[in-house]
């Protein structure tokens, strides 16, 4: 019997190693990184559903996804909240979590619902998420929040910076038709900006028309991730379509010492940036232009928030599986009552 089952029937192929995050999100990388920190004092499985083969690797077991097999003491669930509800019937004793990455649609309403009546409890990745989602269901079912982890060696370096060099390292359906033509705006005024765009490569998804000036890196590995930040004067992320649940590249970035100018009433952005001079509005093209200039005169030190480093959030997350009395992390911080929803979706 596991001490911790995570499954995971979403990701689009099976993934292990770091290696083989390489086109994949966020979520997958969340997932895994949690796993290893965990593996050297729980036995830890992590079921995939695209996965045909088991192995183990530096102390996770991965298998195939098997929803008959009464299996784990704790059993996490990645966004599938249909796929929780029909692990609770073959682990009728199990402390089941949905661990959600996103935002629901419309059509998933009835969730809270059926979670809190097969005593299912959901786990967010940031307080803004928590509340987002107690706001969008009519019933709630319990409901906590764990951050996102950033890797504990992650630091600024010595990199020298490029202070026209702009970063945008997200998916383009997070915003990045605003973006464009935000940079397109800035680059009149500053003509020498370039704008870096790195994307993930996990969802297909049309390019908008793209001002000069842009240049187009691809998927890139996090390795490349990270140095594309050290080298650039900001991860440039001025849009207000696109709400992040947690925002991972926000959380790097200034990890590494690169600061993020983004849009603050949207999202977990405010959450997640370290300092508050990070958050503009995105319809407001001279606040942001002055942050370019302000940061381009002389670029300011930045850092990540301690919460979210990795060894404070796997021990977050061990006292939840090592819990005897179901409480959740972050509970008492999440509003009680529900509200009209906003659209969105995020990771």
């Amino acid at each position: 019997m596991a001490d911790l089952r995570i499954v995971d029937p979403c990701a689009p192929r099976p993934y292990d190693t770091v290696q083989s995050l390489r086109g994949l999100g966020g979520t997958e990388a969340t997932v895994l990184r949690i796993a290893n920190a965990l593996s050297g004092q729980l036995d830890v499985v992590i079921e995939q559903a695209t996965r045909s083969s088991s192995l183990r690797l530096e102390g996770v077991r991965f298998r195939p996804m098997d929803l008959a097999v009464p299996l784990g003491r704790v059993i996490v669930v990645i966004n599938a909240w249909k796929v929780a509800l029909r692990l609770r019937r073959t682990n009728p004793d199990a402390r089941i979590c949905l661990w959600l990455h996103v935002h629901p649609g419309r059509h998933n309403r009835q969730m809270g619902q059926r979670l809190r009546e097969a005593d299912i409890a959901v786990i967010c990745v940031s307080r803004s998420h928590a509340g987002t989602l107690s706001r969008f269901l009519p019933v709630r079912p319990r409901t906590g929040f764990i951050h996102n982890p950033v890797a504990d060696d992650l630091h600024p370096d010595d990199t020298p910076r490029d202070r026209d060099r702009l970063v945008f390292a997200s998916s383009p359906h997070k915003g990045l038709p605003q973006v464009a033509r935000i940079f397109y705006e800035a680059r009149r005024v500053l003509p020498g900006l370039k704008l870096v765009l790195a994307n993930p490569g996990y969802l297909r998804w049309p390019m908008p028309l793209l001002p000069t000036g842009t240049l187009v890196r691809g998927s890139l590995t996090h390795d490349e991730v990270i140095a594309e930040f050290r080298r650039a004067l900001c991860l440039f992320y001025p849009q207000s379509g696109f709400a992040e649940t947690f925002g991972l590249v926000i959380a790097e970035a200034n990890a590494v010492g690169c600061p993020a100018l983004l849009h603050g009433d949207i999202g977990a952005n405010r959450e997640i940036a370290s300092t508050p001079d990070q958050c503009v509005d995105a319809g407001d093209l001279d606040a942001i232009l002055a942050r370019l200039t302000e940061w381009r005169a002389a670029p300011p030190r930045i850092g990540v928030r301690p919460e979210f480093r990795l060894s404070a959030v796997a021990s977050v997350w061990l006292d939840l599986v090592r819990s005897g009395d179901g409480a959740l992390p972050g509970a008492d911080a999440v509003p009680e009552g529900h509200f009209p929803a906003r659209e969105g979706a995020g990771s």
